[in-house]
């Protein structure tokens, strides 16, 4: 056991010899900092990234390809933040098991699937399959970041700030010209009697404490962890109950989310055996030492207690940054999110904020493109990001992906709207199995009413798209070019939709549908 940390400037390690240094940190077989600094480059450094997440690695590496110096600092033993630790890696892997187990329930007994087993669906055991396999991507990570980009980093070290240019970490000072920070966002949680009981989880003490297999649970909150998780606990066998305060998928913290899509989703949520409850108050959690139960007053005024074996909390999540409100002075909101501008500056000079920290969207491509908008400021280009529009996405059992403005907002917008649908409006879900294509090719055979929706909106009268939405499969890639289509340059029509070469089947049908009405002068809703 060492105490003293590593220092791994000369040594080259490999991505597999680097999991057992995480490993061995993690545990406390070795502790003390993971020194990466450049001995032979005496420049003051351009910028300390504070936080090695998304936001610090991807600004740290496009500054030092830029020429610059830079220095990455971050508590943990390695990068990457918590995406890939606590957040968003395991509810993939939780939602693709999800998906699996939909499958197996759904096709008990027929076609070569065996009758299905609940007493195998585990969701301890899917915890378990990610707590073995996490370190694999930040062993990647701390690999390439020093091998192939170079970065100098200090690693398994708090970092204090002592003003805007000097930062402590690791024993030492360090100076710098400018200071970003990025030490994300943590679980906002309820101020709810009995919230501190064994067996009320968030998504990362999910992942970091559960040591047993639910079979009933009460979700507090109706955010996007709250759906994705939720449609995971009740695939996995786990009587799950969402108690939101406004309905699911319309608070304010999803923008452009079209109506008919919600409906889509919240039912085939419903259809899958969750209980929900909009309009709720939570008022206690019970239980003496381990969790009951939860006291809620539902829409009617009623007050209710609901039995379970766990509480998950998905309330959404509020900025780590008090510790710079209180040194440095930076001006947050009333949701403590540090305000920045478009350049990602605070109100402090010399200061940067990226990430979860200055606020929502909580998402990997905004925190990447911050960190990249603030090396790129740093080192004398005048570059703004906007990331007020952006393709955006849920899982339940599907991959839900909306870009655009819903129908709702387009009519708001624009004077001449139509939208190509599919099951077209009025029809009835089981009465055509479509949108089918890869992944729910069997349920057009078995189960139409389950194949999916898709909605593409344009303005007829520009003839152009203004907003796309999907539930399925295997559609969430080409969104991120959708996205592109639409806010670039002059758009793109249906015109020009209907000249592309579709693959068949594809999941998102939008090209061939806007060819069958690409040839109307005056467009027409299909």
């Amino acid at each position: 056991m060492t105490t003293d940390g590593m220092d791994i400037r000369d040594i080259s390690i490999s991505n597999a010899e680097w999991r057992v240094i995480i490993d061995d940190f993690e545990s406390g077989v070795n502790q003390g900092p993971i020194l990466n600094i450049d001995p032979d480059d005496d420049r003051e450094y351009d910028a300390i990234f504070i936080g090695g997440g998304a936001g610090g690695r991807f600004g740290s590496a496009y500054m030092k390809a830029a020429g610059g110096r830079q220095l990455t600092i971050d508590r943990w033993p390695f990068l990457g933040g918590s995406c890939p630790h606590l957040a968003c890696v395991p509810h993939h892997l939780f939602s693709e098991a999800a998906r699996e187990l939909d499958y197996a329930r759904t096709f008990s007994g027929r076609f070569w699937y065996p009758e299905f087993d609940e007493s195998k669906a585990s969701i301890l055991e899917m915890v378990q399959l990610f707590l073995s396999g996490r370190n694999s991507a930040h062993s990647f990570m701390n690999y390439q970041s020093k091998e192939q980009l170079g970065m100098e980093y200090i690693l398994n070290a708090s970092a204090t700030v002592i003003d805007a240019n000097t930062v402590e970490a690791a024993g030492r000072i360090f100076k710098a010209k400018n200071i970003v920070i990025g030490t994300g966002s943590s679980t906002r949680v309820p101020e709810v009697p009995g919230i501190g009981l064994k067996g009320v989880y968030d998504y990362a003490t999910l992942i970091e404490e559960l040591d047993y297999d639910p079979r009933s649970c009460v979700i507090i909150g109706g955010s996007k962890v709250a759906i994705e998780y939720g449609s995971f606990f009740q695939a996995a066998g786990c009587q799950t109950t969402i108690l939101a305060r406004s309905p699911l998928m319309a608070g304010t913290g999803l923008h452009h989310v079209d109506d008919d899509l919600r409906e889509y989703v919240v039912w085939g949520m419903r259809e899958r055996g969750i209980v929900i409850h909009d309009g709720t108050e939570t008022l206690e959690v019970l239980g003496d030492d381990r969790v009951t139960g939860v006291r809620v007053r539902l829409s009617d005024g009623t007050v209710t207690d609901i039995p379970c074996e766990m509480v998950f909390i998905g309330t959404g999540e509020r900025a780590n940054s008090d510790e710079y409100v209180k040194t440095l002075g930076v001006a947050v909101d009333d949701r403590d999110s540090i305000i920045v501008d478009a350049h990602m500056r605070t109100n402090v000079p010399g200061v940067y904020a990226i990430g979860d920290i200055i606020g929502p969207p909580m998402e990997m491509f905004k925190a990447r493109k911050c960190g990249m908008t603030a090396a790129r400021n740093i080192m004398g280009e005048d570059y703004t990001f906007d990331f007020s529009e952006y393709p955006d996405f849920l899982h339940s059992t599907y991959e839900v992906t909306w870009v655009g403005l819903s129908e709702r907002e387009a009519r708001e917008k624009y004077d001449n709207v139509i939208v190509l649908q599919m099951p077209p409006p009025g029809v009835p879900y089981g009465d055509i199995p479509l949108p089918c294509a890869d992944g729910t090719m069997m349920l057009a055979f078995t189960h139409p009413e389950r194949t999916g929706f898709q909605k593409a909106v344009f303005d007829a009268t520009s003839r152009k798209l203004v907003g796309a939405h999907h539930v399925g499969y295997g559609a969430k890639d080409g969104f991120q070019y959708l996205d592109h289509m639409i806010h670039t340059g002059d758009g793109v029509t249906i015109d020009q939709m209907a000249e592309m070469n579709e693959l068949f089947l594809n999941p998102s049908h939008f090209i061939q549908l806007a060819r069958l009405r690409a040839g109307a002068k005056d467009l027409k809703s299909l």
